[in-house]
C-alpha cells in the first residue's frame, strides 16, 4: 500500500515533521510520496537551524522516496 503526503504550507515546524514521519513511512519500507503545493513549494528555502528541511528531503530522497512539486 503506497502513502501519499501533502505538504501545502511552509511553515519550517510542520514541513519537517511531516517530511520525518514520511522518512519513517519508508523505514518501515512502505512506498511513499510527497506532494507539494501551495506554499508547500517553497520547502527548500524554510530550513532553520532548528527544523532543517533540507536534511529531511535529502534523507528522503536516498531512501527512495518520490516528491512532486
Amino acid at each position: 500500500m503506497g502513502w501519499l503526503y501533502v505538504i501545502s504550507t511552509n511553515d519550517a515546524e510542520t514541513v519537517y515533521n511531516a517530511v520525518r514521519l514520511a522518512n519513517v513511512s519508508l523505514k518501515k519500507e512502505k512506498e511513499v510520496t510527497l506532494f507539494m503545493l501551495g506554499r508547500g513549494v517553497e520547502f527548500n528555502e524554510i530550513s532553520t537551524e532548528d527544523f532543517n528541511v533540507n536534511s529531511q528531503i535529502d534523507e528522503f530522497y536516498e531512501a527512495g522516496g518520490e516528491l512532486i512539486v
